[in-house]
């Protein structure tokens, strides 16, 4: 556990392992705009060190334990930026981008940016942002703002995740106890700013080896038409699509996904 200084009043927390074997890559987890280190951390990271890779998980700029000035924009651009300095001040070595939902997007234009890696793995990160999720995107900022992110996952979580998954974090939500989320909180500030990302990006330029996980159960974001047609255009991409899974890929099925970049991660490693 360490951080990064980006600069005054604003830093990145982080994990770093370095991998066991000359060669072996490390996996550059990027969050959602809500997530957090753990998610990984969990399970995920920890497998994937016990077979020798390298891991790097971190929060971005107004999640737990990153740090930002209250006249900074947590905008997709800084995101993308802070991922570039926090790669380059580690330095690991090989790496495998791992982006969840909108943390693909940010680690896809960090690589069309100029940061140097051997993979990128989308977990639900194909979309487009038509009619639909463009007003799911606006209510988000809305709703937290009236009653915090409780309230915010309470109304959508069933609509994420898969049945058996609900079922057993059911007792976790349906509190009631809601309260307007402070603007000045990082959450917040993320939110307000995420309509910003781009994400009209040229698939057909991702030429590095992408793994691409889709979970069925994903009642938001997913949208059948659009994930076949972006994953055409890939031009180096092998696909899973999983029906036992949503959208929180490292928390509903974390052992799946730990055994499905395993088995990329030594892909990528055995390139030369």
């Amino acid at each position: 556990m360490a951080v990064y200084d980006v600069s005054a009043g604003n830093s990145l927390y982080y994990e770093h392992h370095a991998p066991e074997r000359d060669g072996a890559p490390t996996f550059v987890f990027v969050n959602a705009l809500t997530g957090n280190t753990q998610a990984w951390e969990a399970v995920v990271a920890p497998t994937l060190r016990a077979e020798g890779f390298g891991t790097l998980s971190y929060n971005f700029r107004g999640q737990d334990g990153s740090e930002f000035t209250p006249e900074t924009a947590l905008a997709p651009d800084l995101i993308v930026s802070d991922l570039t300095a926090l790669v380059e001040h580690i330095n690991p070595g090989r790496i495998i981008l791992v982006g969840l939902s909108i943390g693909g997007l940010f680690a896809a234009h960090a690589w069309f940016n100029g940061l140097k890696a051997d993979g990128l793995v989308l977990l639900n990160t194909l979309r487009e942002i038509g009619p639909r999720l463009s007003w799911v995107n606006d209510a988000m900022p809305m709703v937290v703002g009236a009653g915090g992110v409780p309230l915010f996952l309470d109304a959508i979580f069933p609509l994420l995740v898969n049945p058996e998954f609900a079922q057993a974090a059911r007792p976790n939500f349906l509190k009631g106890e809601y309260a307007p989320l402070d603007p000045a909180h990082g959450h917040a500030n993320l939110m307000q700013h995420a309509g910003a990302a781009d994400w009209e990006i040229d698939y057909s330029a991702l030429t590095l080896p992408t793994l691409v996980v889709t979970g069925l159960h994903d009642r938001v974001f997913y949208d059948a038409e659009v994930v076949d047609r972006l994953y055409a255009l890939l031009p180096d991409a092998r696909r899973e699509t999983w029906d036992d899974a949503g959208h929180l890929l490292p928390q509903e099925r974390p052992q799946k996904l730990a055994a499905s970049l395993l088995t990329f991660g030594r892909e990528i490693e055995a390139k030369v």
